[in-house]
């Protein structure tokens, strides 16, 4: 059975970070290294930086499947252009291929269709094959690329990519 929780607590917020943590060990070293994941991880994904998101309009929410925790997203509305941008959509990689992802983008598109919003959209790393090709299974069309500085030397090497939700 899985579950949706709005994420407030201290708590909750440690396993999102732990979630974190295990996951882009385990997906993103590959793409773009081991240092670059350290550097993100602390920079983005640490507890206190996921607080300071939550208190700046973030909305972060855990997944667990059979009680146990399988994944986070995190969202942003913004309301003056009608759309909701995926800032986070990761799933354990001992749970991928289960549909939890496609149940995560529905949630996801409740959300937009609850608050009126047009679009959702995201950005993923245009290495991320296996992500960009999924994207595009659900909907998802590439609209070009976006390099941004994040600081340390680091940059992120992106695709932006929009959904239309009716």
């Amino acid at each position: 059975m899985i579950h949706f929780l709005k994420v407030h607590s201290k708590q909750q917020i440690a396993d999102v970070a732990n979630l974190a943590q295990e996951i882009w060990q385990e997906h993103y070293v590959p793409i773009v290294g081991q240092e670059q994941i350290d550097y993100m991880l602390e920079k983005f994904q640490c507890e206190q930086a996921i607080t300071k998101q939550l208190s700046n309009g973030y909305e972060y929410y855990s997944l667990t499947y059979d009680g146990h925790n399988a994944g986070y997203m995190a969202v942003v509305s913004n309301i003056s252009e009608s759309s909701l941008m995926i800032s986070k959509i990761y799933v354990l990689k001992s749970k991928r291929g289960s549909g939890l992802g496609k149940q995560m983008l529905a949630f996801v598109e409740a959300l937009c269709r609850q608050r009126k919003m047009k679009k959702i959209w995201l950005t993923v790393n245009r290495h991320n094959k296996h992500s960009i090709d999924w994207y595009s299974q659900m909907g998802f069309t590439n609209t070009g690329p976006i390099v941004q500085d994040i600081g340390a030397g680091f940059v992120m090497d992106d695709f932006r990519m929009e959904k239309a939700i009716g």
